[in-house]
């Protein structure tokens, strides 16, 4: 059985209190993207886990999937599977890449043996992996808040503009990126903010993570400023980085970053 989960951008991001338990709360809006991985999933007489396309840094063993499928066998009797997992969503993007493979994973492994988990216990399962991790469960816009695991239905559809996303080759640490922000309640929520004309959230729409992250990185804010220049109606980058995606009212061509970049049209 395979399934084929997809990256999220942020549409800004509000860093709004700094929580006793070292977590940040935070409002974004989480829209879904249609950069995927692969994910496939058969019985097995042992438990097996690999992998494919971009590597993965890190212990295998300690792969979102497999946390998720040890989770699940603690409260249903599962066989061994082989797990294959083709990466292509680009990692430490801000794009949620990880947090897509546990969550498609739990919904794979829900429909492959007949579990019948409801949306609300499958998110559940998803809050223990990582804090958007829940989101790709539903995969629909959201307004998000507290740690990024609480939702709510949003009206907002790109699908009349053309969305680029570019990814350079620049690494930014969550650790990094939590190191220079500062909490603090935002003058207009975004929830209110994603209600206005596209053309006015240029001016209005923030990633808190993004003055300090720029500074430190300039190839990401050079990267920001040629999709301004291209054309962008709107441009940010997602998450904590180092992705960067502009919003065109029309086609553009970028091949030109490509020498230097990984760049997804027609996201």
């Amino acid at each position: 059985m395979i399934a084929f989960p997809n990256a999220k951008i942020n549409i800004g991001l509000n860093i709004t209190n700094k929580r006793n338990d070292g977590f940040h709360d935070l409002e974004t809006v989480f829209y879904p993207v249609k950069i995927k991985d692969a994910l496939e999933v058969v019985e097995s007489s042992e438990m097996d886990f690999e992998t494919s396309g971009i590597e993965i840094p890190g212990n295998p063993d300690q792969n979102l999937c497999l946390q998720a499928y040890n989770m699940l066998r603690k409260d249903f009797d599962l066989p061994n599977i082989n797990i294959h997992l083709h990466k292509n969503i680009p990692i430490g993007a801000g794009l949620g890449g990880g947090s897509a493979d546990a969550a498609f994973f739990i919904k794979l492994i829900d429909n492959k043996f007949d579990l019948k988990l409801t949306n609300e216990r499958m998110e559940a399962y998803c809050r223990k992996l990582g804090a958007d991790c829940a989101f790709f469960i539903q995969n629909k816009p959201v307004f998000a808040n507290g740690k990024g695991d609480e939702f709510e239905d949003i009206e907002i559809d790109l699908s009349a503009y053309h969305l680029v996303l570019v990814m350079p080759q620049v690494h930014v640490s969550t650790a990094e990126a939590y190191l220079g922000v500062k909490a603090q309640t935002p003058k207009h929520s975004l929830k209110e903010l994603i209600k206005l004309p596209l053309t006015a959230w240029e001016s209005k729409i923030v990633n808190d993570f993004e003055p300090h992250i720029l500074k430190n990185h300039p190839k990401i804010a050079a990267l920001k400023k040629e999709l301004k220049s291209a054309g962008a109606l709107f441009s940010l980058m997602s998450g904590s980085g180092a992705s960067v995606y502009g919003i065109f009212e029309e086609e553009v061509d970028l091949s030109f970053l490509e020498k230097d970049n990984l760049v997804f049209t027609d996201i």
